[in-house]
C-alpha cells in the first residue's frame, strides 16, 4: 500500500508563495526598505524588521551550497523514496533554500553543482524541487 506524502500547510504569510507554486513559479520576498531578498515567506524582513515587503519572481537557478543523502526514512510515508537527496541551494537572487534534488543523477550531487527549479505535485499544492544542470567540481 503506497502512502501519500504529507502536504505543506499554508498560512497567511505563505499563501502567495503556494499560489505561485501552483503555476510553477517560485516567488521570494524583497524588503522595499533595505532591498534584502529573503526566503522563507514571513511577515517582517529578517534584516531590518520592516513590514514593507513585496513578492518578486525568482529565476529558478541556483548552486548547491550543501547536501545530504537520506538513507533512512524519517516516516513510513518516505520509505519508498530512500535514498533521496536534500540540498541547500544558493538561489541566484541571494537567499538559501532547502529542497529535494530529483532526477536520475541526483545521488551524484556535489557542492557547487548548478541546479534548476522544477515542481512536484503534492495534493492541491506543488513543491519546489531542483535537478542538476551541471557539475561544479
Amino acid at each position: 500500500m503506497e502512502r501519500q506524502l504529507p502536504s505543506p500547510v499554508p498560512n497567511a504569510d505563505s499563501d502567495p508563495y503556494w499560489e505561485a507554486a501552483k503555476s510553477n513559479k517560485l516567488v521570494l520576498r524583497r524588503c522595499t526598505s533595505c532591498n534584502e531578498v529573503h526566503f522563507m515567506p514571513r511577515y517582517l524582513c529578517p534584516s531590518c524588521w520592516s513590514d514593507k515587503l513585496e513578492w518578486i519572481d525568482a529565476c529558478g537557478e541556483g548552486t548547491v551550497h550543501s547536501f545530504t543523502i537520506i538513507r533512512r526514512a524519517s516516516s513510513p510515508a518516505f520509505a519508498s523514496l530512500v535514498p533521496y537527496v536534500l540540498v541547500l541551494v544558493d538561489l541566484a537572487e541571494g537567499p538559501r533554500m532547502i529542497a529535494n534534488l530529483v532526477g536520475d543523477d541526483a545521488l551524484e550531487v556535489g557542492i557547487g553543482d548548478t541546479v534548476t527549479l522544477r515542481f512536484e505535485s503534492r495534493g492541491e499544492l506543488k513543491l519546489p524541487q531542483f535537478s542538476r544542470r551541471s557539475a561544479g567540481r
